[in-house]
């Protein structure tokens, strides 16, 4: 099991500090913070009265703006952003300085909103900008810059930073707002969101306490490193959090994310049965029902979340997948839409909204919604390759395989593929893209993981396509002078109709050739890697294991 932070053995002390930090969010409007940590509390046994922490320290300058921010705080609860930071200019505490720049932050964020929401459709929604943002980055930055900002303002610099796409400035700023109060929850995630590799994971100082593994866990599974988040997740339980449905709900996005459906299924049903009116990551489940065809399921839940709450984004998203799932995607881009109206950075809803424009042929609107899923998440290789399959309909073969290659680059790609392209066409579409621009290393690379994969689940025969691959292999190992792979790719067509009469000629090419002319050493052909992006030298074809 992966190894966790010693705090763990103190179960009492975790629960003291999340009892502490519920209330400085609380405090603050962080709304988010607060839920995840009351989740993660409520996983734990009660405190005896004795063992509760006692209240934060109040300081002069708290007392003296006390009137001041509950006032303000009362406003800002009620999200009346810019009368909450008209009473809190004069204040001078940590906590009111924090409220006053968080409300004119949201007071930017709900104008642009209110901007948006009935004069532009989604797909121009994400160009609109909160106009506070640079007044906020100046402020922000001359407190910075004399070491004035406490660990939440630092979170809020960041968001800032990250909102104007200074994203490596926001990664320091983040890590130093882990540093400085490393128990809130919402500047890990938002460092999180910003992390595109393990490579940038491994290059930060984080703070070493108990929460860190808790992100560990969580950048796993966005980096789609879900062997070492699943033994994280283990861990956490084992150490205490067994009731967690935070780390229930995670769990099931982790094996949804390597298509391990009927797992990710009973955990999500586990999870409706501890929280029944929960609708976090009700979208993901929907996935699961929709890949398997489970319209009863999919209605059921449609109709319960709407009864819950109609107007959240998990809402409209599933009930965007079941209308998609009696094709009816008129109607489910419409839902797609609602859902980018609520959050314009619903990673999800972009790329279904592709896949919907996909399906109603209208290739302009695809597009951009797959780009809008990328600026969301780079790592999402469900939007590159959609654009792929964009560019492939429009017979633009070199913006197609840019596309397909930028997808085929990303580890999270490698890994969803290896277990969940039912109908394995992935590879085949890049052979063949490859193929038709003469990139016969290239091609031929993917044809043999293609065949391999197909090979290997036994199911060759229902999959027309292995013989194109076979015959392509077979010609491509021919004119390489590997003769025994030639042979090998020959043999395999004849079990086929259609490549039957070219397997059998080319099996007499080679007897012609194959006494006159050496095989030439396969060290000039590099291995291939297992489970990476494929090289540009290609290796011999072993079937030798698998049966026609």
């Amino acid at each position: 099991m992966a190894a966790l932070c010693s705090e763990f053995g103190d179960l009492v002390q975790i629960k003291k500090q999340l009892i502490s930090v519920i209330s400085l969010c609380k405090e603050r409007g962080l709304v988010h913070s607060v839920k995840w940590a009351s989740e993660l509390a409520f996983a734990l046994d009660p405190l005896p009265k004795d063992e509760l922490p006692p209240p934060p320290v109040v300081t002069e300058e708290d007392v003296q703006d006390l009137d001041a921010f509950a006032l303000a705080k009362s406003y800002f609860d009620l999200k009346e952003y810019d009368r909450a930071a008209y009473f809190l200019r004069g204040c001078h505490s940590q906590k009111a300085y924090f409220l006053y720049m968080y409300s004119r932050y949201l007071s930017g964020e709900k104008k642009k909103d209110d901007e948006t929401v009935d004069s532009l459709g989604p797909l121009e929604k994400g160009q609109v900008r909160n106009e506070a943002l640079r007044e906020l980055r100046v402020e922000l930055s001359k407190k910075h810059g004399a070491g004035e900002l406490d660990g939440f303002t630092l979170y809020l610099y960041g968001v800032v930073l990250r909102k104007l796409d200074l994203l490596k400035e926001a990664v320091e700023v983040f890590v130093e707002a882990t540093h400085t109060l490393p128990l809130h929850w919402g500047a890990w995630l938002e460092l999180c969101n910003l992390l595109t590799n393990i490579e940038m994971l491994k290059s930060l100082s984080l703070p070493d306490c108990w929460i860190k593994d808790f992100f560990m866990a969580h950048i796993y599974t966005e980096l789609q490193m879900i062997k070492e988040a699943l033994q994280k997740y283990q861990s956490l339980i084992e150490a205490g959090f067994s009731k967690s449905t935070y780390i229930i709900s995670q769990i099931a996005v982790a094996y949804h994310n390597i298509r391990d459906i009927d797992q990710a299924l009973a955990l999500f049903n586990e999870l409706r049965d501890q929280d029944p009116y929960r609708i976090e990551n009700m979208d993901t489940f929907s996935n699961l029902l929709y890949v398997k065809s489970m319209k009863p399921e999919l209605s059921y839940l449609a109709h319960n979340l709407v009864e819950i709450d109609k107007y959240r984004v998990e809402t409209c998203c599933v009930i965007g997948n079941y209308y998609s799932l009696r094709s009816q995607h008129e109607k489910a881009a419409l839902y797609f839409q609602r859902a980018l109206k609520l959050n314009p950075r619903c990673l999800g809803a972009w790329t279904l909204m592709g896949h919907e424009y996909m399906e109603m042929k209208n290739t302009s609107a695809a597009i951009q919604a797959y780009r809008h899923a990328i600026e969301v998440n780079k790592r999402d290789y469900r939007a590159w390759y959609g654009l792929g399959q964009t560019y492939e309909i429009l017979k633009m073969p070199f913006y197609c395989l840019y596309y397909y290659r930028k997808a085929h680059q990303l580890p999270c790609y490698w890994r969803a593929y290896s277990v969940g392209d039912v109908e394995k066409m992935a590879l085949l579409k890049l052979a063949k893209l490859h193929e038709q621009l003469t990139e016969s290393d290239d091609a031929a690379q993917s044809y043999i993981i293609y065949i391999q994969d197909i090979f290997s689940c036994g199911e060759q025969l229902e999959h027309t396509e292995v013989s194109t691959a076979l015959r392509y292999l077979g010609q491509y190992y021919f004119k390489n002078k590997l003769y025994d792979e030639a042979s090998l790719c020959a043999q395999r067509c004849c079990d086929y109709n259609d490549a039957r009469e070219e397997g059998k000629a080319l099996l007499r090419q080679i007897s012609q050739v194959r006494d006159q002319i050496e095989t030439p050493s396969a060290e000039l052909f590099a291995p291939l890697a297992d489970n990476n992006t494929p090289v540009k030298r290609v290796s011999p074809l072993n079937l030798s294991s698998f049966s026609p």
